[in-house]
């Protein structure tokens, strides 16, 4: 019993840092299964078994084929989807948080929108829209798609952070005799620069993974995200653990590095 009181009590104290471990392990259990068996050769078509281990699949990540046609296709997306909600949802955020017009609260509720709509109904909503306008499905249905499911992480990011900057900023840049481009440019950007930030990377990653709209939207043309599905009805090569693994590598190590350049960003101050 004197050894329990102790052990009880080190465990109410630190419950919120176990329970914060345990659901980070839970988190990450599955991209450490995806690393684990990119090493595994399996004896049949699925790679859903341990059989053996094997450097093959990372020695030729493009050995199946279409497979690297179709994850170039899918950064390609990502990249002018981010592109093009980045800068259509930089712009909103301004207006909304920025200035007083006729229906503003109305445009904010649809600009919300896609986030509360289920997924399905937007995508059906899209594909219902080309149609009807005779666009012939392909790489622009889907860009437009993308463009437009994204919007709304972008506006939610950037306009919390438009909101929470203090005017007083932009109002001394303006009494030291900036004009408002250089007091755009060299004050609020900056200042905006995190929410913007952060609203394209969820974008790059909202649109790269996204199934369901291109799925709907897409045509005959195959990205990453319904290569992986088709192949998983067939039988799912290992090069697709290693491009996971990859991606998942490389996400880790932008954390890393924009932890490490804000540490040194504080140190000098």
């Amino acid at each position: 019993m004197p050894l329990l009181r102790p052990t009880g009590h080190w465990i109410r104290r630190n419950l919120v840092v176990i329970a914060g471990l345990g659901t980070l392990a839970y988190l990450i259990l599955p991209n450490v299964v995806v690393l684990v068996f990119s090493f595994n050769k399996p004896n049949g078509r699925f790679n859903y078994e341990w059989q053996r281990f094997s450097t093959d699949a990372w020695s030729d990540p493009c050995g199946v084929a279409d497979m690297c046609g179709s994850l170039t296709l899918s950064l390609k997306l990502a990249v002018w989807a981010t592109i093009g909600a980045t800068v259509l949802g930089t712009m909103i955020a301004f207006a909304l948080a920025r200035y007083r017009f006729l229906a503003r609260g109305a445009v904010s509720s649809l600009v919300f929108l896609p986030m509360a709509m289920p997924e399905v109904v937007m995508a059906a909503s899209l594909a219902t829209l080309f149609l009807n306008m005779g666009v012939d499905f392909g790489f622009w249905t889907i860009l437009i798609a993308h463009i437009m499911f994204c919007l709304s992480f972008v506006v939610t990011a950037v306009k919390a952070r438009v909101m929470s900057m203090d005017p007083r900023l932009e109002q001394a840049a303006q009494d030291l005799y900036a004009t408002p481009a250089q007091t755009f440019w060299r004050v609020t950007l900056p200042i905006a620069a995190p929410g913007i930030a952060s609203g394209a990377l969820l974008s790059f990653a909202l649109s790269f993974d996204d199934f369901v709209i291109t799925n709907f939207n897409a045509g005959s043309t195959v990205t990453f995200p319904m290569f992986v599905w088709g192949s998983a009805q067939r039988g799912t090569p290992v090069q697709i653990n290693v491009i996971g693994t990859a991606m998942f590598a490389i996400a880790v190590l932008c954390v890393l590095a924009g932890r490490l350049a804000g540490s040194r960003r504080k140190r000098s101050r």
